[in-house]
């Protein structure tokens, strides 16, 4: 390896390291900003955020690798333009395309490094990231009864506290209403004054209850007029036992998520979408028989006179008989309503029909934008590449400035296309492999045009460059204006 290779790669290497944590933290912290309120007040406790983080880290690597390729190469050839090193091997006669080597290779080792975790390490974090998040986001929040405000979050109860202590422990004014009956309002327990704890590593909670009274409707089975006894019990202290069985994360099973095609690598999408297309053939050739006989006129073959099959009802006497039982009464009348009854009764079958066969495409054209974002996404570190050398030798700016501005820009172009080209690749509105390969595509021009105007030293981004251009369409349009102005003088 020469020296030359050495410093693009150890100027690469730094920035890109860098800029990928730095990437992924961007994304983790829009992650955490969109679920935030459903990790408020339920004490999930540190093991349960980590292994949330850690498994969203992994899931954003994909989607950072392009960006962190892209302002790592601008950085790098920035630095080397700013500081005139890229100018001095210019002027030494190497060429833009043999500078960009080492640095390619690097990105290259990225691209095919990103295609392995996207189909291995990706939907493993996507599986046990997402089951998480929905343990995460079903859990209930602690307990944390308010003061005046009746709490529902316990099964069966519902709790007013009219005032709280400082302690956290201590209540005045208790109403307990028991709901474990289903029957209503007809248990209640009221007290002056009472204290909560949590037994047995919190799973029950305590009310320890003094100086009150507990009321219960009782419904008298052995009276035919269905009256009611009431009770009124008194009691100086008295303890309700809460069970907090409901509160606390609980792990759901990992197989009630593996259907969705972000959990699965290529093999496996690609057996679903091979099983889906059996399916739906399936499906067709059922349909199509089920109509058949229930149509068996219209499915009928006459060989005509030129010996083509043609849809055609064959004649003969049972034709006239049909007409003549059409005439008698209103058998006309009838016939044409049942006709018009059968055809909706087909119209309704067979949109239902092409509903259930249009799903199931929508399953397989889904699957399908997965299994190419395996190898779209890995490919876009290479597309980056070549946009960030380009313009990094043109622009030749160092540092966080001007390279995350344009790396941003970038990105946000890529991101909205990819968007677009899913969305409707997903829909059947255009082929999967134009919706994926799209952005990419577009990107890829962008980027050999850069390269190009870079190889041939153009000064895209100078103000000088753009003030001449103006400069020389202003003395255009000013000849043809005083042209014009002597031309009305002459005449």
């Amino acid at each position: 390896m020469k020296k030359i290779d050495k410093l693009f790669i150890k100027a690469y290497l730094g920035p890109f390291i860098l800029t990928t944590v730095i990437v992924v933290f961007i994304f983790l912290m829009r992650f955490l900003m969109m679920y935030f309120n459903e990790f408020i007040g339920k004490d999930l406790g540190l093991p349960v955020f980590a292994k949330l983080f850690m498994f969203f880290s992994l899931i954003t690597v994909p989607t950072a690798l392009p960006l962190a390729t892209l302002l790592a190469t601008l950085m790098c050839f920035g630095n080397l333009g700013e500081h005139t090193e890229l100018t001095a091997m210019k002027s030494a006669g190497i060429p833009l395309s043999r500078l960009i080597v080492p640095t390619f290779m690097m990105s290259l080792l990225v691209g095919i490094g990103s295609f392995f975790y996207n189909n291995y390490v990706n939907p493993w974090a996507n599986l046990k990231g997402y089951s998480l998040l929905w343990d995460v986001k079903t859990t209930k929040m602690t307990l944390n009864i308010q003061e005046g405000i009746f709490y529902k979050e316990i099964p069966g109860y519902r709790i007013k506290v009219q005032e709280k202590l400082a302690d956290g422990k201590t209540m005045k004014n208790v109403i307990v209403y028991d709901h474990t009956s289903n029957n209503g309002n007809k248990n209640i327990t009221i007290a002056d004054s009472g204290k909560m704890y949590t037994m047995y590593n919190d799973n029950y909670l305590i009310f320890e209850l003094f100086n009150g009274r507990n009321y219960i409707e009782h419904q008298n089975s052995f009276n035919t007029y269905d009256e009611t006894q009431f009770t009124k019990n008194f009691f100086k202290k008295n303890k309700i036992v809460f069970s907090l069985e409901s509160f606390g994360i609980k792990r759901t099973s990992e197989d009630q998520f593996r259907y969705h095609e972000y959990m699965k690598n290529i093999a496996e999408l690609t057996q679903k979408i091979d099983s889906s297309k059996i399916e739906i053939g399936k499906s067709i050739n059922a349909q199509t028989e089920q109509i058949k006989a229930q149509n068996s006129y219209l499915f009928k073959k006459y060989k005509g006179i030129d010996s083509t099959n043609i849809v055609k009802i064959k004649p003969g006497l049972w034709i006239q008989k049909k007409i003549e039982e059409a005439k008698i009464g209103n058998r006309g009348a009838e016939m044409e309503e049942y006709a018009l009854s059968h055809i909706q009764n087909l119209k309704s079958q067979v949109e239902t029909d092409m509903n259930i066969i249009t799903n199931k495409n929508k399953d397989i054209w889904r699957s399908d934008v997965e299994r190419w974002h395996k190898l779209t996404m890995a490919f876009s570190c290479l597309v980056f590449f070549l946009i960030g050398a380009s313009l990094g030798s043109i622009i030749k700016k160092g540092g966080f400035g001007m390279p995350v501005l344009i790396s941003i820009s970038f990105f946000i172009f890529y991101y909205v296309l990819m968007q677009l080209g899913d969305k409707y690749a997903k829909e059947g509105l255009i082929p999967v492999i134009v919706g994926v390969w799209l952005p990419n595509f577009i990107l890829l021009l962008i980027g050999l045009f850069l390269v190009k105007k870079a190889s041939n030293d153009a000064r895209l981004f100078e103000n000088d460059t753009y003030f001449a251009v103006i400069n020389k369409t202003a003395v255009i349009f000013n000849k043809i204006f005083n042209k014009q102005k002597l031309e009305q003088t002459v005449k």
